[in-house]
């Protein structure tokens, strides 16, 4: 059985800007993500933006509120139903980049990965023979913060 990760709105549009779609859905991942994530989605192509549309990626409806009201009130729509979904469906990892929403994952047990976790292990799995060149895009369009990105492509000797 392939792993199983719920991905939240935020790495889905890093991923998309990168142009590192296609390399994340060759990865031996199962993506699930909530209906608040295709909202979200949706939501931004009427404000313009492109439209992230990809075969590998199943929507599923959350049913069951299972986290504290509190915790779940400073947190996007797409991360409370992220992190409700790996609950309600025992999947044990979220892909979750906001700072907030990864404390929150981590704090109901929940591991976390992200758009930089997922490009760094499509490298080690031989997927793409570097992520530089998509670190390059996301600084581009400074989503993450320089130091960040400089440390994560150290890591993987590039």
């Amino acid at each position: 059985m392939a792993e199983r990760v719920v991905v939240d709105t935020g790495p889905l549009i890093a991923l998309a800007r990168a142009g590192a779609l296609v390399v994340i859905g060759a990865l031996p991942i199962e993506f699930a993500a909530p209906e608040a994530v295709r909202d979200e989605l949706d939501e931004g192509v009427r404000r313009g933006y492109a439209a992230v549309s990809t075969p590998w990626l199943h929507f599923f409806e959350v049913t069951t509120p299972t986290i504290d009201a509190v915790a779940r009130a400073d947190l996007g729509a797409g991360e409370g139903a992220t992190i409700q979904l790996a609950i309600e469906q025992g999947i044990g990892v979220v892909a979750i980049d906001e700072r907030r929403g990864r404390n929150v994952a981590r704090s109901v047990g929940l591991r976390v990965t992200g758009s930089l976790g997922l490009l760094g292990r499509a490298k080690t799995l031989g997927i793409v023979p570097a992520v530089r060149p998509y670190v390059e895009r996301l600084r581009v369009g400074g989503w993450f913060a320089a130091g960040l990105l400089e440390r994560f492509v150290a890591s993987l000797d590039e």
